[in-house]
């Protein structure tokens, strides 16, 4: 269905009355932060009439609609939450409201009183029909299905046309039940089953739940709300500079405890409050922009890691994932340095998250501590630059292929065959001469995988020498399917001699040379490299023979 204007205004006004209502049941009326929610609630009316001159809400059990576009609502943890405004009306039965022009200058705080007494309700106190009932409202109207019909459903009434019974007139069909049982000498109990003073198993079930979530629920949320709520109200400096002092004593707080949620939480909060707050200096700014930076300092994450490295029982997998969503680019080194040293399992797959979410997002870190001092931060730098395919990370590692540490050049040249981009291709050419087999094998794979042809000349010059001759079968292995991979027709001649050909006083090559030229035959797969194939098929070295047969069968397996 086409909504007859952008439903924003109508999703920002619901905004406004949560937050007037929260400011109504904590302030005084002569409170600085009440009189400016009330005056910011009532502000919030004007788009909407500039559009119509009336609104119409429905009320669903975990959300409020305007037409078929959700406005308000809550995520399925808090769905029946008192502070949901969508369950405070539903679980009553109130199903539609409709606020008509004119309710903010007369009926708003009334409105938002009733929503008060509704959350501090107990089971003996009038439910929320009742309370709009007698508030008589002249621009609220609201569409209510009776809970008291059989099987708890029925027909929208509306609001004006219904009384509820009185509360004198339940308890007299109460003490007229307790007489008619006495007189008859037997008390049958289930007569008693439909006076106020017995509750149904659901009833009970609902009241058992949120006496169970009232204990549980945790205040520091609350307060980390009011904290904000004063700092995006008051313009004046030095209020929000107690309020920030307090912010931050409240994160030293929540992290000494261990509760990571609620520094998530007070972080996420305070980066939306700078958006929000009018005028807030940029001095403001840089303190709440701080909180996170503080989080992320070397030291204090790295107290932090410690003592969760030490943990037997470490806090949900949720909880971390929210702690570590807030740590900022300068935190990417300590998390990469407890990568190599956390001994708890437990806590390595949300190190590795956190790592995997820094890295993407900040190339420029990533690369930049690839030149690290600290040789586990360099390691792991190069390892996710090669995994993400950083292109910017070439220069830096092509600088690691000339230090004299065997185990780094050995990481860079993996890393550089992950990248595989020319310039990656280019660095790597000049490792195939390296003095360690494992980076020489790496770096002419890569090459060999990706056609690098520019290398063609590096690749010949080694399958000639006398170097291959005395490297094992493996490196001799990827150094001939390189070059079978590379040269094309304009090395079948060559690789016939080594094959086919004789030398000296008719003396052939060795048979894995030999047959490691036959791999490489089959790898040009060409009429002219099955002839020079076909003429070793009789070949009596095992080696040989197996070799040249795969080859021709179009196999590239070891001899």
């Amino acid at each position: 269905m086409e909504l007859p204007f952008a439903p924003a205004p109508v999703a920002e006004l619901l905004r406004l009355v949560s937050k007037a209502a929260r400011a109504h049941q904590m302030y005084l009326p002569n409170n600085p932060i009440y009189r400016g929610a009330i005056e910011a609630l009532r502000t919030g009316f004007a788009p909407l009439w500039a559009e119509t001159d009336e609104i119409e809400l429905t009320i669903g059990e975990s959300e409020i609609r305007w037409y078929d576009a959700v406005v308000a609502g809550s995520s399925a943890a808090d769905a029946k939450s008192p502070d949901n405004l969508a369950w405070l009306f539903y679980k009553d039965g109130i199903r539609e409201l409709t606020l008509s022009r004119g309710i903010e200058d007369t009926e708003i705080v009334k409105f938002l009183e009733i929503i008060q007494r509704a959350r501090k309700a107990t089971p003996t106190d009038d439910d929320l029909v009742t309370m709009l009932w007698e508030a008589d409202f002249a621009f609220l109207k609201y569409r209510y299905v009776d809970l008291l019909q059989e099987g708890g459903g029925g027909e929208l009434v509306d609001g004006t046309a219904v009384a509820p019974a009185s509360t004198d007139a339940i308890r007299r069909g109460a003490q007229d039940a307790v007489a008619e049982s006495k007189a008859g000498r037997v008390v049958n109990m289930a007569d008693f089953d439909a006076t106020l003073y017995f509750l149904d198993p659901n009833e009970i079930e609902y009241l058992q739940k949120e006496i169970s979530r009232e204990y549980t629920h945790d205040l520091r949320a609350n307060l980390i709300g009011v904290l904000l709520d004063i700092f995006e109200a008051q313009g004046d400096p030095a209020i929000r500079s107690e309020v920030l002092e307090n912010v931050q004593t409240l994160l030293v707080s929540f992290l000494a405890a261990g509760h990571f949620r609620g520094v998530a939480h007070l972080l996420r909060e305070a980066r939306t409050s700078v958006s929000r707050g009018n005028r807030v200096t940029p001095e403001h700014q840089e303190q709440l922009g701080r909180l996170a930076d503080r989080l992320s300092a070397p030291d204090a994450l790295s107290q932090l890691l410690q003592a969760l490295d030490g943990t037997p029982i470490l806090p949900p997998d949720d909880e971390l994932a929210e702690l570590f969503d807030q740590l900022r680019p300068a935190a990417l080194a300590t998390v990469f340095q407890w990568l190599s040293r956390t001994q708890n399992e437990h806590l390595r797959p949300s190190l590795e998250n956190a790592a995997e979410r820094l890295a993407s997002a900040n190339t420029s870190e990533l690369v930049r501590l690839i030149q690290s001092a600290e040789p586990d931060v360099s390691s792991e730098a190069m390892r996710r630059a090669g995994a993400l395919k950083a292109q910017a990370a070439v220069l830096s590692l092509a600088k690691i292929l000339g230090e004299p540490d065997v185990a780094r050049r050995q990481i860079a040249t993996q890393a550089l065959a992950n990248i595989g981009s020319p310039g990656a291709l280019q660095a790597l050419e000049k490792a195939i001469e390296d003095t360690d087999r494992e980076v020489r094998i790496n770096a002419v794979r890569a090459i060999g995988a990706r056609a690098y042809r520019p290398a063609l000349s590096r690749v010949e010059g080694v399958i000639t020498s006398r170097a291959v001759r005395d490297a094992d079968l493996t490196e001799k292995m990827a150094f001939f399917e390189s070059y079978g991979a590379l040269c094309g027709e304009a090395g079948v001649t060559q690789l016939d001699s080594m094959l086919n050909g004789k030398g000296f006083l008719g003396r052939r090559e060795d048979p894995e040379i030999r047959a490691c030229a036959a791999i490489a035959l089959g790898r040009i797969a060409s009429a002219k490299a099955a002839d020079v194939l076909r003429k070793a098929s009789g070949e009596k070295d095992v080696i040989v023979r197996n070799a040249v047969t795969r080859a021709l069968r179009g196999g590239g397996s070891a001899p």
